[in-house]
């Protein structure tokens, strides 16, 4: 079976799983305890994965912080941020095509008596900075605005929409899941972006476990926000919890390993993407409608409509020979929020398919399509 679903996760790579397995055995001890070997051991592992997953971001170790994921990410940002900040304003600015964790937790806010501005999108679902600007009010704490998104693979212009945060001195998180590992980022060059939330396994590393981004002032102390675990104070104070040392070291390997082969594997996911649409554009003719912009986007995305052909029943047919999916796995279950904002018919949104290549894949792999 050919894997194209790797927007909802990756396989992990050997290298990752060989550098976890000593710490899930012999190497067990809790970073937080002292003295002894074990514990020394697993404070260094986790040390040495913090630096390769700065290294990957182009950040300071320091301002890093271990979660389960972007989903627990996204909801410590926004909610931290709207808990601490409160007395300063109740305005959030959003998107109508952010991953659930952040819509989902946005309208939760609304319950609470926070102010939220859901952006609308063009047809390939980025936003209008200019709209952005005009939507920010005094009462303005947090813009979040997804960087690329997990079903049409369209970047949003950060860097423009890091600007006018800093100019305007806002707070700005940006959900980077899908971006971290397929495009070289440098957060040095974002000055305006706050936070930012990324998963391991959506760059070959291990499930339940990510990262956030918190930027560090010229003191070297982190931007305050309400955390949302209390508890021994592990990871500055922000997240309590016992580290979970193999996952951190797994997706330290992994962004490792991502920084090493960014380039090339950027290229390849860009050839195996048009070799894709090469493909399909042969096979099926005008029964296809590319949802994707054909540039400034995640390589290796790509959103289709098979015309006429209900999505489900086409993904059920495909198992056997290839994986993909109707949409984001994190909603699986309704038609797609992401297609209906960039103004798809329900029609059209339950006849499409999104296909997410891997690097692992090689482009004679692409030629199963023949076979359909």
């Amino acid at each position: 079976m050919l894997y194209l679903d790797n927007s909802a996760t990756t396989k992990i790579l050997p290298e990752v799983k060989d550098a976890m397995l000593p710490y899930l055995m012999e190497e067990f001890g809790n970073p937080s305890s002292k003295y002894y070997s074990i514990a020394e051991n697993a404070k260094s592992a986790v040390k040495e994965a913090r630096h390769s997953l700065a290294s990957l971001l182009g950040c300071k170790d320091s301002e890093l912080i271990f979660t389960s994921g972007s989903t627990e990410s996204n909801n410590m940002i926004i909610k931290g941020v709207a808990d601490y900040y409160s007395e300063h304003g109740n305005h959030i600015i959003t998107t109508k095509v952010e991953h659930p964790s952040v819509l989902e937790t946005c309208r939760y806010l609304e319950t609470k008596g926070f102010d939220v501005t859901y952006l609308n999108v063009d047809s390939f679902g980025r936003i209008d900075v200019e709209e952005l600007k005009g939507s920010i009010k005094d009462t303005t704490i947090l813009i979040s605005i997804i960087w690329g998104n997990n079903e049409l693979g369209s970047l949003n212009d950060i860097e423009m929409i890091s600007t006018l945060c800093e100019e305007q001195n806002i707070f700005l998180h940006s959900d980077a899941t899908q971006v971290i590992g397929k495009a070289e980022i440098n957060l040095s060059d974002y000055p305006g972006i706050t936070f930012l939330s990324c998963s391991s396994h959506k760059f070959h590393g291990p499930k339940g476990i990510g990262a956030t981004f918190i930027k560090q002032d010229q003191y070297e102390i982190l931007t305050q926000i309400t955390p949302l675990l209390h508890g021994g104070g592990q990871e500055q104070g922000i997240r309590s919890g016992t580290l979970a040392v193999h996952n951190i070291v797994g997706m330290g390997k992994a962004a490792e390993l991502a920084h090493k082969h960014i380039k090339a594997n950027s290229q390849k996911l860009t050839i195996l993407e048009n070799r894709l649409v090469q493909i399909l554009q042969e096979k099926f003719g005008n029964h296809l409608h590319f949802n994707n912009d054909s540039k400034d986007k995640i390589p290796g995305v790509i959103s289709v409509q098979f015309k006429g052909i209900n999505n489900e029943l086409l993904v059920k047919k495909l198992a056997p020979l290839i994986a993909a999916s109707t949409g984001s796995a994190c909603s699986s279950s309704k038609p797609s929020h992401v297609l209906a904002a960039i103004g798809l018919s329900i029609d059209e949104v339950r006849s499409t398919i999104r296909f997410s290549i891997s690097s692992l894949v090689e482009i004679e792999d692409l030629e199963i399509f023949k076979r359909l």
